[in-house]
């Protein structure tokens, strides 16, 4: 048996999942502590359930305690920050197009180093181990314990960053150390920027993981913990701990991985409807399609891994404005949130919100309908259409390909779909939808990603290609996942022109199931059969 857990903003939401079945589910208030709500959740779950501590196998939790961190700037370390990429490298200094704000808080000390390669590989200049240790002297001096290092190319050759990070720890043993070759990929800025983020996420990813382990703890719970990714695939507690920049795009990313289990759909777009926004994103191949642009955390450009969403005002708890006139209808994008339950007017508050227009057009059943204000059927329509055309813009906004898109709703907000949405081919409403964000993180698989650039005149295409199919197979099965289960999922290939020879850039992904993994039988979930 495993546990999925997801830990948001409001509500902590857990599954217990036993032979591809959702045995337990819940919904709990998210602790300010974490360990707190946690615990709350999965106690709750065993206890419905009537299952022991001892019959977990494993716990796989995704949490927004990072993005909100960033969001909010708040439990931020100072950074010092370390560059190798001197003499070409000095155009744009570190912490180019942040927020004013956010630069001043986190930026410790900037050091531009001599290092680097060329996208051929060639070395700009030779690392300068005396600098580098310098640096880190210095860092320690001023009492700065996260250091980010970046080296131009690094996802080609990481030798560099790796010697940096040896030199670093001799040097400052107490430093927290992020080398962006683990974080981001080719593109030096924004690398760089996801490697500074995780830096000044070090101090508060440690103490979350710690509650995590200390909450599985109070339950005597003993199991493997394991953290959600944004790509939808799992990591360790630990590497969590060094790396948390990877898991904060993981909710919409479970949602979107549950979506696809709950359902069997592999291909399609998900609507995540919660309480402040709908969440629209793809599945390709029963994976979240992943962003090909830079990704904007906190007002920063970054690079890293991160799943391709179109987020929308629409949820729940949305604020419906009514002109005075009683014709003029705006939707949000404010939204009452967590405080639906006091604000609305289904539960004797003064705001009208989509659930109450929702309820009053007998789309959903809770509350007291008897509390929601007359609604003339005219307005009522006005506003139901204008939900209907904000959910059929997002879908348009997300389709690659002509024509209707299998549609998965999802959320709790979910009802806000309707069942002949413009754009949509059918309109798929899973058992346990409320909690698919839990489901993903619970069927989550363990994964590993490489990027690099291949000279097919200098190495052979088909020895590129299954080189590091090979090292991929390794690292996942490294990582916990049986081998016989490891598989590549995804592949881009593309030429570059610009360099010489037939040169193209490889990216390659690969998953595994973890060792008590469910079988990929056709056993109904749900009832309906899941593929792979």
């Amino acid at each position: 048996m495993r546990i999925g857990v997801d830990v948001g903003g409001t509500n902590t939401d857990a599954v217990l999942i036993a032979e591809r079945r959702v045995v337990a589910s819940t919904k709990q208030p998210t602790s300010p502590d974490v360990s707190t709500g946690v615990t709350a959740a999965i106690g709750a779950i065993l206890a419905d359930a009537g299952v022991s501590a001892g019959q977990v196998s494993a716990v796989m939790i995704g949490t927004t305690h990072f993005t909100n961190a960033l969001v909010e700037r708040e439990r931020l370390d100072r950074v010092g920050i370390i560059r190798l990429a001197s003499p070409s490298g000095e155009a744009l200094p570190p912490l180019t197009g942040w927020p004013d704000a956010l630069a001043r808080q986190l930026e410790g000390a900037t050091f531009l180093l001599p290092g680097g390669y060329e996208v051929d590989g060639r070395e700009i200049s030779a690392l300068d181990e005396g600098a580098v240790r310098a640096a880190a002297l210095d860092c320690r001096a001023q009492g700065i314990r996260s250091i980010a290092v970046s080296c131009a190319f690094a996802p080609i050759n990481a030798a560099m960053e790796d010697r940096a990070a040896q030199i670093i720890a001799d040097a400052h043993p107490d430093a927290s150390i992020s080398l962006s070759h683990s974080v981001g990929r080719l593109g030096l800025i924004e690398r760089e920027n996801g490697t500074i983020l995780n830096a000044a996420l070090a101090t508060l990813a440690r103490h979350v993981v710690t509650s995590l382990e200390r909450a599985l703890a109070q339950l005597g719970i003993t199991a493997p913990l394991y953290i959600s990714q944004n790509d939808g695939t799992l990591i360790s507690a630990a590497d969590a701990a060094r790396y948390p920049v990877l898991t904060i795009g993981s909710g919409p990313t479970n949602s979107m991985r549950g979506a696809a289990f709950l359902t069997g759909v592999d291909d399609g777009i998900v609507m995540d409807v919660g309480g402040t926004t709908c969440d629209i994103g793809v599945l390709a191949n029963g994976y979240p399609r992943e962003s090909s642009i830079a990704v904007d955390i906190g007002g920063v450009r970054t690079n890293f891994r991160m799943p391709d969403i179109l987020a929308i005002g629409l949820g729940g708890g949305t604020r419906i404005h009514v002109g005075a006139s009683g014709d003029e209808v705006t939707i949000g994008p404010d939204s009452v949130g967590f405080r639906l339950t006091q604000d609305a007017y289904l539960f004797g508050g003064s705001t009208l919100t989509a659930s109450d227009v929702a309820v009053a057009a007998g789309k959903a059943d809770f509350g007291d309908a008897g509390r929601i204000p007359s609604l003339t059927p005219s307005l009522k329509s006005a506003i139901l259409d204008r939900i209907a055309t904000m959910l059929a813009d997002g879908i348009d906004r997300m389709k690659t390909q002509p024509g209707d898109a299998t549609i998965i709703a999802v959320g709790g907000g979910h009802f806000l779909i309707d069942d002949d949405l413009k754009g949509a081919a059918r309109v798929v409403r899973p058992d346990h939808a409320s909690v698919a964000n839990a489901v993903g993180a619970a069927i989550a698989q363990i994964g590993a990603q490489a990027e690099r650039i291949v000279d097919y005149d200098a190495e052979p295409r088909a020895t590129a290609l299954e080189q590091m199919r090979e090292m991929l197979l390794a690292r996942v099965a490294a990582a916990g996942a049986t081998p016989e289960s490891v598989e590549i999922v995804d592949m881009d290939e593309v030429f570059l022109s610009y360099l010489p020879g037939r040169s193209a850039q490889l990216r390659m992904k690969a998953v595994g199931s973890l060792a008590d993994d469910m079988k990929r039988a056709d056993a109904p979930l749900s009832e309906t059969p899941h593929v792979y």
